[in-house]
């Protein structure tokens, strides 16, 4: 299934639920990212409970994303991945950089609090 992003401002944090998979046949996480960095967007949740798989690929556009923001002063939080993402980041380490959560209202808080 592709991925397909539904975008959501909820405060000055913008959501991003991504349904689908993040993998090396989809870039659109990437550009949307770009553009919204480039209109001056700091805060972000991204919520991957609909994300069923990640490939080496999509975790690199994740990580450069993540790159992108901080290199910006913004940050970036992780939403409920299912379990099998949550896995793929304890074993790939990438659970001592992203900030995982598992509530939407204590992740939008994060993302506001950490880039503050």
């Amino acid at each position: 299934m592709p991925l397909s992003i539904r975008q959501r401002n909820v405060s000055e944090v913008v959501v991003l639920d991504l349904n689908g998979r993040l993998w090396i046949l989809d870039l659109p996480l990437r550009e949307l990212m770009n553009g919204l960095l480039g209109q001056g967007k700091r805060h972000f949740v991204l919520n991957l409970a609909g994300v069923e798989y990640i490939d080496s690929s999509g975790l690199g556009q994740l990580i450069s994303i993540w790159t992108s923001i901080r290199n910006k002063t913004g940050h970036m939080t992780i939403l409920s991945p299912t379990q099998r993402v949550q896995r793929l980041f304890e074993i790939t380490r990438l659970t001592t950089i992203f900030e995982i959560l598992d509530n939407e209202a204590d992740a939008i808080q994060q993302a506001t609090k950490a880039s503050a």
